[in-house]
């Protein structure tokens, strides 16, 4: 080894490009995901078009307090569709860290499967239970992910 020096402007630019490198890299892990890797369906149109729409549909049919098969049919409906789009919103690479795997992956699934297993027993109560659970999970997601409008 010679015991010569690269300049130090060549130093701080290394440097400062490995800095730069590690941040960018890093940040990919808790960006949201705009869409799947191969499937069109942006995760936007995804939670407007689905998600958001069976949520606050579920919501209307248990405040309403389900008192025949065809209204607890709504719930089971709006529960199932539910608990399928945590199966989209966790496939395709959507899922950029573990808290979305967790609230859209386990809580979503979880807590929708348990208002359907509440209204397999017509039990209003346990419904909602469960509902309200999901719907706090969507707001720790929210928090982690949505980006803010201007």
């Amino acid at each position: 080894m010679s015991g010569t020096r690269a300049p130090r402007s060549v130093v701080i630019l290394a440097l400062a490009l490995a800095v730069s490198s590690l941040a960018m890299f890093s940040s990919f892990g808790t960006a949201q995901v705009k869409k799947g890797k191969k499937r069109p369906l942006q995760t936007r149109h995804l939670m407007s078009g689905l998600v958001k729409v069976h949520c606050g549909a579920l919501k209307k049919s248990l405040d309403a307090e389900p008192k025949n098969e065809k209204a607890w049919d709504e719930v089971v409906l709006h529960a199932s569709l539910l608990n399928e789009a945590s199966y989209i919103l966790m496939s395709d690479g959507r899922c950029p860290d573990g808290t979305w795997a967790t609230a859209a992956g386990k809580t979503l699934q979880g807590c929708s499967q348990a208002v359907l297993d509440a209204a397999a027993k017509t039990d209003v109560e346990g419904a909602r239970n469960a509902f309200a659970a999901l719907v706090k999970s969507c707001g720790a997601c929210h928090k982690a992910h949505k980006k803010k409008k201007k």
